[in-house]
């Protein structure tokens, strides 16, 4: 049953995450896609917006899809908690914690998921488990994965240019 509440949690988890990203690079379910999502990321100081928006948009569809599948042990959920760390300190974190006023409260949800998805295991109805990989991946490999992609999420906090010049109005953005 373990293994069951495993799948359920990576399912939806990553397809969560992965339609989070096809918003940004496709349009899809509502999104502005990659121009309009670049220029809002242009307008939060990361130039050039669209390459960052791909490589949001890259994080978030590949992390969730191999989350999802239980694939590749914890790369999926570190890019996960990659972007979440990078979207939370970019806009959410200043508003504090709920959801209710723009805060971060579903990025620390998707960052606990991640990590309990990591540190839990695949389980047996996984890709992993299937093919025998989740052997390879032991607590110290896991940390060492999710320890890289929380250092990758700072850094990339840290690329952010000044704002916009005077007159230029940001582009709106539903979502994180």
């Amino acid at each position: 049953m373990t293994s069951l509440g495993f799948l359920i949690a990576r399912l939806i988890v990553g397809l969560a995450m992965a339609a989070h990203g096809t918003q940004k690079a496709f349009g899809w379910f509502g999104g502005g896609g990659l121009k309009a999502t670049g220029g809002f990321f242009e307008s939060l100081g990361y130039r050039p917006g669209v390459l960052f928006a791909g490589l949001a948009a890259f994080g978030e569809i590949v992390g969730g899809l191999l989350t999802a599948l239980g694939l590749f042990g914890p790369i999926g959920p570190a890019l996960i908690v990659l972007v979440m760390i990078v979207a939370a300190g970019t806009m959410h974190i200043k508003n504090g914690f709920f959801a209710s006023k723009n805060g971060f409260e579903l990025h620390a949800f998707y960052v606990a998921a991640a990590l309990a998805l990591t540190f839990g295991g695949p389980g047996a109805l996984s890709l992993d488990g299937l093919f025998g990989m989740d052997r390879y991946f032991s607590g110290p490999v896991n940390a060492t994965v999710i320890g890289a992609g929380i250092v990758i999420g700072f850094i990339n906090l840290t690329l952010r240019r000044s704002a916009l010049p005077a007159g230029t109005q940001p582009v709106a953005h539903s979502g994180a």
